[in-house]
């Protein structure tokens, strides 16, 4: 942080934050290394950390050492190395570990894997054992290899099964949460949440997994009203109606078209 910024009080003021502590349950436990998870701040050190101990480094040193080409995709701490030739990939991870471990870091065993994804990825899953090609998970998505209607190879994109479980618990906790309230204010609720849904897992060939979080939505909905009955059943018919006064955020892509993706070169890491 002192090699990004001068002001010696701004640095000050980042120590004391780190040492703040953790409220956990109440209590405040001390923080003796890192940046607390969750942390207001913890995004911003890991963004400006990382970019100097490993955008820099992989730009300016590591790929004018790869046989083919190269690209490096990272979110905060989680990346994706993308390479055209396998034998790259395996120099890269000894050299990664030992870039880390320089600046206190280190890999994620459980989530670090090598993956060979592209264009040729099915052609050699058979060789492997394997029926079609191993998928990548990546920001809350399962990239996988599958093909267009010419034919050609690209990167489908469908939301990764344990965040759509999370996204229906947190919306089924909700609607218990608010089932005494008016008609009209559990909509609104609901459609905050189904728009901020669509608007991160909104890209092309992910429709039918929107379209499963409405149908859910709309399945448990039912059911909530249904507890509020005097027979304890809510005629869909008359659910329909309701609807229709205060209708659901239908799904919608806010992608509807292919984007470009860095996982044709052939191989990720």
């Amino acid at each position: 942080m002192e090699h990004r910024v001068g002001d010696p009080r701004i640095i000050s003021l980042i120590r004391r934050w780190l040492k703040a502590g953790v409220l956990e349950d109440g209590e405040v436990r001390p923080n003796d290394e890192g940046a607390p998870q969750g942390g207001s701040i913890s995004v911003l050190l890991s963004n400006v950390y990382l970019h100097y101990v490993l955008d820099l480094w992989f730009d300016r040193v590591v790929k004018a050492r790869m046989k083919g080409e190269a690209y490096l995709v990272r979110y905060i701490d989680d990346f994706v190395v993308c390479f055209q030739y396998r034998s790259d990939a395996l120099r890269l991870q000894d050299a990664l570990c030992k870039r880390l471990a320089r600046f206190g870091l280190v890999l994620e065993p459980s989530k670090t894997r090598l993956v060979e994804f592209g264009r040729f990825a099915e052609r050699h899953a058979p060789k492997r054992g394997r029926k079609r090609p191993e998928t990548i998970y990546f920001l809350g998505f399962t990239h996988y290899c599958t093909r267009n209607q010419q034919g050609n190879f690209k990167v489908g994109r469908r939301t990764e099964k344990s965040r759509l479980r999370r996204s229906l618990s947190h919306l089924t906790d909700l609607m218990r949460r608010m089932r005494h309230l008016p008609v009209r204010e559990q909509a609104i609720n609901l459609n905050r949440v189904l728009r901020g849904h669509y608007g991160y897992y909104g890209l092309a060939g992910n429709f039918s997994a929107l379209c499963k979080v409405y149908r859910a939505v709309e399945r448990y909905w039912h059911k909530m009203l249904s507890s509020r009955s005097r027979k304890g059943v809510l005629r869909w018919p008359v659910f329909h109606r309701l609807k229709q006064r205060y209708p659901l955020q239908r799904p919608k892509l806010v992608l509807p078209s292919e984007i470009p993706s860095f996982f044709t070169v052939g191989m990720s890491y």
